[in-house]
C-alpha cells in the first residue's frame, strides 16, 4: 500500500471517529475491509477525498445494519450527492441486472444529453469485486463519480495535443497505453461520421476493454442505453470511464465481464454483439419498445427494427378500403368541390382508424410477431463480413430459435396470432416493408441514423396516381424523413418541419408525407424548363428535438450517401446487400429550414468520395461556387414576370395597384418581391405578426427591412397611418383602429388571408404553409356581395392554395397563375449551377466559380447574368402561353398549367428516346442552343459532352424541345406542328 493510501486511510479514521456513529474499536476494521477487502479500484482513492470516502463507509455501516434489522440477505444501498462541480452515485448492485434507481439514465439527462453546453463532465465508475460483507451479504456496490471538466487555456498552436484538449486529471493518471488508445480513437472520430469502437484485452485478466468514441451531441442517453445493451448478453461492468473532450469528442472505456456460467455462450461471442449493435443503439438510443428489449423479449436490432416498422406504418398503412375506391369513382373529376371533401375525407380516415398510439399499442402486444418479421428482414440485407456474402446462420443475431418463414407463411403465421382484421393490417405492413427495401445501412458499421432505399410500388394508385421513380425513408434519433423524386435525374429541396406545440406535431405528422409527394410533384411540373425532373425532401423534427435541425439535416444526408456511394470501404463502411443495382446521383437544394447548411453538404459528401461533389448541393456560398437565389433575386424573377405580365396585359399602372403579400421581408422571395416592385403594398404577413396599411406601407421603411432581410416586427410602427396597425404572434387581446380585439396574435397572423381585411387588387403569396386556401375556407376569399376580393393571384409559394380551391377562385373570374408556373425561377437558377460544376474540373470550378475575398471571378458575374436572363425568358414564354391559351380555350390556367407541363414532361421523356437524338448533327445543334453560350466559350462543346454525363445531357436535349415547341405550338398542336418545328434545325444541317 502506498504511503498517500496509508495516509488517507487515517484521516477517513479519524473523520468516522469524529462522527461517532460507528463504535470507535470498530472504526478500524470497517476501513481496512474497504481499503482492502472490497475491491474497488486503486483510481477511486486517487481521484476521491477523505471525507467522501468516509461518507460512503458511513452509509454501507447504516445500510448492513438496517439489513440486519429487517433479516434481509441484501443491503439496499442508495447515496447521492450533487454539488454544482459534480456529483456522487452510489447503490447496490447484482451483476448483470439493470441499476434499480436508474442512476445512470439521470447522470446522461442532467450530465451526457445536453448539445453545444458550455460545462463538460468526466465521469468514473466503479463496481466492488467482492461483496459488501462476505461474513452476512452478498451485494456488490455500485460507484458513478461525476466531476465538471477543467480544460487548459485555448492556445493558438492547431497541432493536435492531447494534452491541449484533455481535462489534466485525465492526463495525470491514464497510463501511456490508454493515452494512446484515446488519441486513436478521437483521431478517427474527427475524420468519420458515427461511432468508433475499439476492443482490447486487459493484462492479467479475462476482461475486455471497449473504447467508444463519437462526436458530442450526435446521440442522446448512449451512456445508459450501452449498459442495457451488454446486460441483455448478460455481461456486466467492472469499471467504466466517461471522458470529454474539449475539442467535441466523447470517449467511452467499459470492462466487460461475465458470471461464469456453462450455458453462456464465450466471452468473445457476446462482446462481438456488443460491438456490432452498439453502433446501432448509436442511431437510436431509445424507442418505445425500450421495455421489451430491457425484459429480454427482443434484441436491440429487432426492437429498433420493430421501431422502424411502427414509423412505416404510421405512414403507409393501407387504411381506405374499397368503399373509399368506390366513392372516389363516383366523385372523381365531377365537381371541384367534392373532389377537395374526397381529399379531406382520406386523410381523416387514415388518422382515426389508426392512430400512432393505437398501433404502437398492437406492437408491443406481439413481441413474437416483431421477431419473425425482422428474421426475414435481417436474411435479406445482413451480410457475414468474414465471407462477405448473405449469412443464414444471421450471426448478428443473438442466439435463438425465431424460425425463418416464406412470406405466405408468415402472413399465416400472423393472421392466426393477431386478434382481429386491424392487428392483421398492421403487421402485414411490416411484410410491405421487408418486401420494397432494396437497401440500407441497417448493419453498417458507422452509420448516423438510418436508411432505407425503397421500391415505392407499394403506394397505391388510388392515392398517388403520379408514380414515383425514387423513395427513401430515413430514421434517426432526432427525426424521420424522406426524400422522393419522380425521375432518375431529379433535384429539389430538402425542408426541416418544425413543430410549434404537441398539437402541430401531430398535424405535420399526419401529412407529412403526402406534403412531401405533393411538393416533389409540384417541382416535376415545375422543373419543366431544365433536365432535372422533380423531387423534394421531408425532415420532421421529433416533439422534443425542435432545437436540433442541423444534427438532423446532417444524419439524414449522411445516410442517404450511405446508400448512394457505391462500393465499401475497408474497416469504414461495409458492402450492402443492393437489390437496385443501379448508380444514383441525387442533387439537393435548400429549402424551410436548411439554406444554410448547403455547403456542409457539398463539403460533407466531398469527404466521403462522392464524385459529384460539386453539383450535390446547389443554394451554395459563393465561395463555394453557389448562385444564391436571394442574392440574386432568382424566385422572384420568375414570379414577378407574371406580376408584369397581367399588368401588361391589361394596360395597368403598377404604381395604381394595391397588393396583399404572404411572406415577409425576412424571405428570398418576399424581400425581392418588396424591393423589385412599385406597387400599393397594403398588408404583409410572415413568422413574426401581420403588418397592415390601407393608406398603403411606407415604402421607404419596408424596402429597408427588405435590404437587412428582417421580419416587420422591426418595422417602424410609427410610418403607419391612423388606421394601420401591427399584430405580433406573441401578443394577445390587442385593439385595432377599428375597435376589433384581436385575443390570439398567433392565430390571427394564421389566418389573416382569409380575414376581409385581406383584400387588394392582386395577391402573391411568398411564403406560408401549404393548403392555407383550401375548398373548405376559399368562400372567405369572397366579399359580401359574392365578388372575390382579389382581382388576380400569382401564387409564389408552393401549394399555398389548392387546386379545388383554385378553380373555385378562376370560375369566379380571378386571373391566377398557379405555383408550378409562376415560382420556377430558383429550380431554374439552380439548374444551370448544377451544369455549370459538372462541366468544370475541380481546378476550373474554383478559378470561375468561386467568390474569393469578395472578389467575384468575371466568369461568375456574367454567367449569373445570363441565368437571370434565362430565367426571365422562361417564364415569359411559359406565361404567354397560357395566356394565350386561356383566352383561346376558356380552360382554367390552373388546369392549363399542369396540361402544359404534363406535356413538355412527357414529350421530353420521348424525346430522349428517339432516333433524333442518334442524330448527331441535329443533337449538337440542339445542344449549342440549350448549352449555356458562356459555358460552350469557355470548355467548347466536345469537352462539355465529355464530362457531363450522357444521361444529363439526354436530358437537357429533351427539355429544350419540349419546352420550346409545347411554349410556341400550346397545348394542343395539330399533328404536323413539330415538323415544322424541326424544319429550321435540318434546313442548317442540309446548308
Amino acid at each position: 500500500m502506498t504511503s498517500d493510501k496509508t495516509e488517507q486511510m487515517k484521516q477517513v479514521c479519524a473523520l468516522i471517529e469524529q462522527k461517532g456513529f460507528i463504535p470507535k474499536e470498530l472504526v478500524g476494521n470497517e476501513v481496512s475491509w474497504f481499503y482492502n477487502n472490497l475491491g474497488m479500484d486503486e483510481l477511486y482513492f486517487k481521484l476521491e477525498t477523505a471525507e467522501s470516502i468516509s461518507q460512503l463507509i458511513l452509509s454501507l455501516y447504516s445500510a448492513k445494519i438496517a439489513a440486519f434489522i429487517k433479516n434481509e440477505s441484501l443491503l439496499d444501498i442508495n447515496l447521492v450527492r450533487e454539488t454544482e462541480n459534480g456529483a456522487i452515485f452510489m447503490q447496490t448492485s447484482t451483476p448483470g441486472t439493470p441499476s434499480g434507481k436508474g442512476y445512470e439514465k439521470t447522470i446522461d439527462e442532467k450530465y451526457f444529453n445536453v448539445s453545444n453546453k458550455t460545462t463538460a463532465y468526466r465521469m468514473e465508475s466503479y463496481r466492488s469485486s467482492s461483496a459488501v460483507s462476505s461474513s452476512s451479504f452478498s451485494t456488490h456496490l455500485r460507484s458513478y463519480f461525476v466531476r465538471q471538466c477543467n480544460f487548459p487555456a485555448v492556445t493558438e498552436s492547431t497541432e493536435f495535443s492531447m494534452k491541449n484538449i484533455s481535462d489534466p486529471d485525465f492526463i495525470d493518471n491514464c497510463t501511456e497505453a490508454t493515452l494512446a488508445s484515446y488519441e486513436r480513437v478521437i483521431k478517427q472520430v474527427l475524420v468519420r461520421t458515427g461511432v468508433v469502437i475499439e476492443c482490447q484485452d486487459v493484462p492479467n485478466s479475462h476482461e475486455k476493454r471497449l473504447i467508444i468514441g463519437f462526436k458530442q451531441g450526435t446521440t442522446k442517453s448512449y451512456f445508459s442505453a450501452l449498459t442495457d445493451l451488454y446486460h441483455f448478453y448478460g455481461l456486466y461492468s467492472t469499471k467504466k470511464f466517461v471522458e470529454q473532450f474539449s475539442n467535441g469528442v466523447v470517449v467511452m472505456s467499459i470492462y466487460l465481464n461475465r458470471p461464469q456460467k456453462a450455458e453462456l455462450p464465450p466471452l468473445e461471442h457476446s462482446i462481438q454483439q456488443v460491438i456490432k449493435e452498439a453502433s446501432l443503439l448509436y442511431c437510436l438510443p431509445t424507442t418505445p419498445l425500450q421495455e421489451h428489449f430491457q425484459s429480454g423479449k427482443l434484441s436491440v436490432q429487432e426492437a429498433i427494427y420493430g421501431y422502424t416498422g411502427w414509423i412505416f406504418a404510421q405512414h403507409f398503412l393501407n387504411r381506405l378500403g374499397n368503399e373509399y375506391a368506390s366513392l372516389k369513382s363516383l366523385l372523381d373529376g365531377k365537381n371541384a368541390t367534392h373532389n377537395e371533401v374526397l381529399s379531406k375525407l382520406k386523410k381523416r380516415l387514415r388518422s382515426d382508424t389508426f392512430t400512432t398510439e393505437y398501433i404502437l399499442d398492437v406492437i408491443k402486444q406481439y413481441p413474437e410477431l416483431i421477431k419473425m418479421c425482422y428474421v426475414g428482414f435481417a436474411m435479406e440485407h445482413y451480410i457475414n463480413p468474414a465471407q462477405n456474402t448473405l449469412s443464414p446462420s444471421l450471426s448478428y443475431q443473438r442466439l435463438q430459435t425465431t424460425p425463418i418463414l416464406s412470406e405466405t407463411e408468415l402472413l399465416d403465421t400472423i393472421r392466426k396470432t393477431v386478434a382481429n382484421n386491424q392487428e392483421f393490417m398492421i403487421f402485414e405492413s411490416y411484410v410491405t416493408f421487408n418486401k420494397h427495401v432494396l437497401k440500407t445501412n441497417f448493419y453498417q458499421p458507422t452509420k448516423i441514423a438510418l436508411s432505407f432505399r425503397m421500391n415505392p410500388k407499394f403506394l397505391p394508385e388510388l392515392e398517388y396516381p403520379v408514380p414515383l421513380f425514387g423513395m427513401f425513408f430515413v430514421v434517426g434519433s432526432e427525426f424521420r424523413g424522406f426524400h422522393l423524386r419522380f425521375r432518375d435525374i431529379a433535384r429539389g429541396g430538402i425542408r426541416v418541419i418544425q413543430s410549434r406545440n404537441p398539437e402541430s406535431y401531430a398535424i405535420n405528422l399526419r401529412g407529412m408525407f403526402d406534403e412531401n409527394y405533393g411538393l416533389a410533384n409540384t417541382q416535376q411540373r415545375k422543373n419543366k424548363d431544365i433536365p432535372e425532373g422533380g423531387s423534394k425532401g421531408t425532415i420532421l423534427l421529433n416533439p422534443d428535438q425542435q432545437g436540433n435541425p442541423k444534427f438532423a439535416f446532417e444524419k439524414y444526408v449522411d445516410a442517404i450517401l450511405d446508400l448512394v456511394l457505391p462500393g465499401a470501404t475497408p474497416g469504414i463502411k461495409d458492402k450492402i446487400v443492393d437489390k437496385y443495382g443501379k448508380t444514383e446521383i441525387l442533387f439537393f437544394g435548400p429549402d424551410e429550414g436548411t439554406a444554410d447548411y448547403m455547403d456542409w453538404a457539398a463539403q460533407h459528401a466531398r469527404h466521403r468520395g462522392a464524385s459529384f461533389w460539386k453539383a450535390f448541393t446547389t443554394g451554395k456560398s459563393q465561395s463555394m461556387g453557389g448562385i444564391p437565389h436571394d442574392t440574386y433575386g432568382m424566385t422572384t424573377r420568375s414570379v414577378h414576370q407574371y406580376v408584369l405580365g397581367i399588368y401588361e396585359m391589361l394596360k395597368i399602372d403598377e404604381s395604381t395597384v394595391t397588393k396583399f403579400q404572404t411572406g415577409g421581408p425576412d424571405g428570398d422571395l418576399g424581400s425581392n418581391e418588396i424591393k423589385i416592385s412599385s406597387d400599393k403594398t397594403m398588408a404583409i404577413v410572415d413568422g413574426s405578426g401581420v403588418l397592415y396599411d390601407p393608406a398603403g406601407i411606407d415604402r421607404v421603411e419596408l424596402t429597408r427591412l427588405a435590404d437587412a432581410r428582417k421580419m416587420v416586427n422591426h418595422f417602424d410602427v410609427s410610418k403607419l397611418s391612423k388606421d394601420g396597425f401591427r399584430v405580433l404572434i406573441d401578443e394577445n387581446n390587442v385593439k385595432l383602429p377599428d375597435g376589433t380585439i384581436v385575443h390570439s396574435g398567433f392565430k390571427f397572423r394564421n389566418e389573416f388571408h382569409l380575414n376581409p381585411l385581406a383584400t387588394a387588387d392582386i395577391f402573391v403569396p411568398c411564403g406560408g404553409r401549404p393548403e392555407s386556401i383550401d375548398i373548405g375556407n376559399v368562400n372567405t376569399v369572397f366579399k359580401a356581395d359574392g365578388t372575390p376580393r382579389f382581382k388576380y393571384i400569382v401564387e409564389g409559394a408552393n401549394l399555398f392554395v389548392t387546386q379545388e380551391a383554385r378553380l373555385k377562385l378562376e370560375e369566379a373570374g380571378v386571373i391566377l397563375f398557379k405555383d408550378a408556373s409562376a415560382n420556377k425561377g430558383g429550380v431554374t437558377s439552380s439548374s444551370l449551377e448544377v451544369l455549370a460544376a459538372l462541366s468544370f474540373n475541380d481546378e476550373e470550378f474554383s478559378e470561375h466559380m468561386t467568390v474569393k475575398n469578395g472578389v467575384v471571378p468575371e466568369f461568375y458575374a456574367k454567367y449569373v447574368e445570363s441565368v437571370q436572363q434565362f430565367i426571365e425568358k422562361a417564364a415569359r414564354l411559359e406565361f404567354e402561353c397560357l395566356w394565350r391559351e386561356g383566352e383561346r380555350t376558356g380552360i382554367p390556367r390552373s388546369i392549363l398549367s399542369d396540361t402544359l407541363s404534363v406535356g413538355i414532361v412527357k414529350l421530353n421523356e420521348e424525346l430522349q428516346n428517339t432516333t433524333l437524338w442518334d442524330n448527331e448533327p441535329l443533337r449538337r445543334l440542339v445542344l449549342a442552343e440549350a448549352f449555356p453560350k458562356l459555358l460552350l466559350d469557355k470548355l467548347g462543346m466536345d469537352t462539355l459532352l465529355a464530362r457531363v454525363p450522357e444521361a444529363y445531357v439526354k436530358a437537357i436535349f429533351g427539355c429544350y424541345l419540349a419546352s420550346r415547341f409545347v411554349y410556341k405550338y400550346g397545348t394542343s398542336p395539330s399533328q404536323f406542328a413539330f415538323f415544322e418545328f424541326l424544319a429550321p434545325y435540318f434546313a442548317k444541317i442540309d446548308q
